[in-house]
């Protein structure tokens, strides 16, 4: 029976720790307010937002019924622990055994309770120093999420790709549009390092070549101003793919913020105006960002977790040569299939990641609570 008593404790303070990563107190508050929402009479005349209620309720109902339905379990067996009769114990056994797959369940939960985490991303791509090499690095990035994106039946939307003097991409700008698009991608924001015997070296040396990855979430429903004034607008003619409306006519905008010197631009819409509303869609994006890296940086000072996300810190290393190894410097997962993660095989990483940055968060909260 101690063996069960010590299982049953800390299957409790486990899921403490789980209600308090998924915010559980939030989110019941959250519903009250939904609910009262639904209960006013002129509730259902707007349709659209009356969907997107039902559809927020739905979801933190679901993490809310799932917490208290394991601790309503938990307290059963509590219950039984104290009348310390050994016929009891099979049935113990059996609960515990039941109770399992639906604390995994919740565990994974938790590996998306970040705000943003269910929505698109914004992934930006550009290369390193090293010209054609990193330019070539970038453009094998760029397949390399294409493939996994394909794989999950994700949409991607190019904004804007600048192709390399000789060969691959300068940097290119797209939309990953799918549930939880954001949520699985920022994983990869960082830097990127390749080691290879380079196909562009006659001499077939070794080359390293980096390339930065950034991932932002697209944000709606918030109020970010974007006045007019504030826009330079330049329209120029796009020079990639789009038909031969496109290449005719001067279709591509790029979109300065001059408060913040930031920097947007699309170029693979059909016209300017769609265009300019694609550009606009970025630039929302890069100004929640900007707003948001105050309250990050203090953030990570409270927590005193420290993450290395400056230029030249690599989060991943690629090898080619002279053996095949990727590795994630930051929770040290690796596989030789380097060929197959270039080709999109990235689930692995993205939940080792994930689940490490879960681990990040715990220890957090258990410092928190002494």
């Amino acid at each position: 029976m101690e063996e069960i008593r010590k299982q049953i404790e800390n299957h409790v303070q486990e899921l403490a720790t789980l209600g308090e990563l998924l915010k559980l107190d939030d989110k019941r508050t959250r519903v009250r307010e939904l609910q009262s929402k639904m209960a006013q009479q002129d509730f259902w005349q707007d349709q659209k937002n009356s969907s997107k209620v039902i559809e927020e309720l739905k979801d933190l109902k679901g993490d809310v019924e799932e917490w208290d339905a394991l601790k309503g379990k938990l307290d059963e067996l509590k219950e039984l622990l104290t009348f310390e009769d050994a016929a009891y114990e099979a049935e113990m056994r059996r609960e515990l055994n039941e109770i399992a797959r639906p604390f995994e369940q919740l565990k994974l939960k938790v590996l998306f309770c970040d705000k943003f985490d269910d929505a698109n991303a914004l992934v930006e791509i550009n290369s390193g120093a090293g010209g054609t090499e990193a330019c070539d690095w970038a453009n094998m990035l760029y397949r390399m999420y294409f493939r996994w994106a394909e794989d999950k039946k994700f949409a991607i939307r190019v904004l804007v790709e600048v192709r390399g003097e000789e060969a691959g991409l300068k940097n290119i700008t797209f939309f990953v549009e799918g549930k939880r698009a954001y949520g699985l991608l920022k994983s990869e924001r960082g830097v990127h390092r390749l080691v290879r015997i380079s196909p562009f070296d006659a001499n077939k040396r070794w080359h390293t070549s980096f390339a930065s990855v950034d991932v932002s979430p697209e944000i709606e429903d918030v109020d970010i101003e974007i006045k007019p004034e504030d826009l330079k607008i330049d329209t120029f003619r796009a020079s990639g793919a789009g038909g031969q409306h496109v290449n005719k006519t001067d279709s591509a905008v790029r979109m300065t913020h001059l408060p913040t010197g930031i920097i947007v631009g699309s170029q693979n819409e059909r016209s300017q105006h769609q265009n300019r509303l694609a550009a606009l869609r970025a630039l929302k994006i890069k100004l929640y960002e900007l707003k948001e890296q105050t309250r990050k940086q203090e953030l990570k000072e409270i927590s005193g977790i420290k993450q290395k996300i400056e230029w030249g810190s690599q989060i991943r290393s690629y090898v080619l040569y002279p053996y095949l190894l990727v590795k994630d410097h930051r929770t040290d997962f690796e596989s030789h299939d380097a060929w197959g993660v270039l080709d999109g095989k990235l689930e692995e990483f993205i939940y080792a990641y994930l689940k490490y940055r879960v681990g990040e968060r715990e220890a957090v909260t258990r410092k928190k609570s002494r």
